[in-house]
């Protein structure tokens, strides 16, 4: 059937002479074999032991965090251009001495094996790796305040994110907040010269990324944004 049908496109193309037929039947045939690959890419029964030793025990659960980096992995080996792993997580608003356990042993092993596999790999280097949230903690507490028992509140004006390979430089902290971690004192990042980075090093022109919506033409930096070279090797 799809022979034939490959025979039909053909006639087409040379009736009318239209390129884009072609185009189209790229398109499809890319289509095909993206969705042929997935269960293999998908299935990591087969990874040896040391990997879920460094992912943690979690990566053998379907939906879990580690799984999600594991798999984050496997898509980069196999030329995924893209990919995320996100998790429901989050800083706890009333329970965090408790919380703040089973938080940290979901997330941090198996973010810090996601680089060192991408590492040991030869991936790393033109792999960007993004860790962060939307929006940071306080040290205010908030909830019952018992001495083992309270959260913390929602704090939008400073927060942390990491990132690693791609041109970032190792084991490097830039920026400051005052002692109560409040107010950024030194080498602010807006959101806008975040991205402006992040695209630059994925070989982006943040000024030259546009893109017209409702008749308007739009950059995602808006009209804002510069490269922090500061975070570059």
């Amino acid at each position: 059937m799809l022979d034939y049908l490959a025979k039909l496109h053909q006639q087409q193309y040379n009736h009318v002479l239209d390129p884009e037929i072609n185009s189209r039947v790229s398109q499809y045939e890319m289509a095909y074999r993206m969705q042929a690959s997935v269960p293999e890419t998908m299935d990591i029964s087969r990874e040896p032991e040391y990997i879920y030793d460094m992912y943690g025990e979690e990566s053998r659960k379907p939906g879990t965090f580690a799984a999600n980096c594991l798999l984050a992995r496997r898509l980069c080996e196999r030329g995924g251009s893209s990919c995320s792993s996100t998790t429901r997580v989050g800083t706890s608003m009333a329970t965090l001495p408790n919380d703040i356990k089973i938080m940290t042993k979901s997330v941090d092993q198996a973010s810090a094996a996601l680089v060192k596999d991408l590492k040991q790999r030869g991936l790393l280097d033109d792999t960007l790796v993004v860790w962060g949230g939307e929006f940071g903690g306080p040290i205010i507490r908030r909830g019952k305040l018992s001495p083992d028992n309270y959260g913390r509140d929602h704090h939008p004006r400073c927060f942390t994110i990491w990132m690693a390979g791609a041109g970032v430089k190792a084991g490097f902290t830039l920026g400051e907040t005052d002692e109560f971690g409040y107010n950024i004192v030194r080498d602010p990042v807006h959101v806008h010269d975040f991205q402006a980075t992040a695209m630059y090093m994925m070989g982006i022109d943040h000024e030259k990324l546009i893109f017209k919506h409702q008749g308007r033409r739009y950059r995602l930096t808006d009209v804002h944004g510069k490269i922090v070279k500061g975070i570059l090797t």
